[in-house]
């Protein structure tokens, strides 16, 4: 099941982005537990990164993985001031951001990383590759 809990005024399509992630989901042989989004503005993401991992920085997406498994579960945080500045920056739609910082959360649930410059490549093409899904419905 996926939950979407909006900490300010952002709303998105709950139905059509829950479709989207479950089939992300299983086409990686998952399957979808608990998993929950919450859309947030800068400073409650910063309290959470202090709070949690003691990081004093601003980022876009912190993900709490409790998945087990094949089993995908987890809580994730996403700044949308964060996803929209980082759309200007890197010249692209907002949804675009949305969808690949959505997914790039998911990815790290399934154990996809990116600390190295060959997983960053790996992350990226696995990200193209899942928001190229996101505009075909099943």
């Amino acid at each position: 099941m996926i939950d979407f809990h909006f900490e300010n005024d952002f709303q998105l399509d709950k139905d059509k982005y829950s479709d989207w992630l479950s089939r992300v989901i299983r086409s990686e042989g998952f399957q979808l537990g608990d998993l929950a989004y919450v859309f947030c503005d800068d400073e409650y993401l910063w309290n959470i990164n202090m709070q949690y991992l003691n990081h004093d920085t601003y980022t876009d997406i912190i993900t709490f993985d409790y998945s087990s498994g094949k089993l995908i579960a987890g809580d994730i945080f996403i700044s949308v001031e964060r996803v929209d500045d980082n759309a200007a920056d890197h010249k692209v739609g907002f949804e675009n951001e949305l969808q690949r910082v959505m997914c790039h959360g998911v990815l790290h649930l399934m154990g996809y990383n990116d600390k190295k410059e060959d997983e960053v490549r790996v992350m990226r093409r696995k990200e193209d590759e899942m928001i190229k899904m996101f505009h075909v419905e099943q």
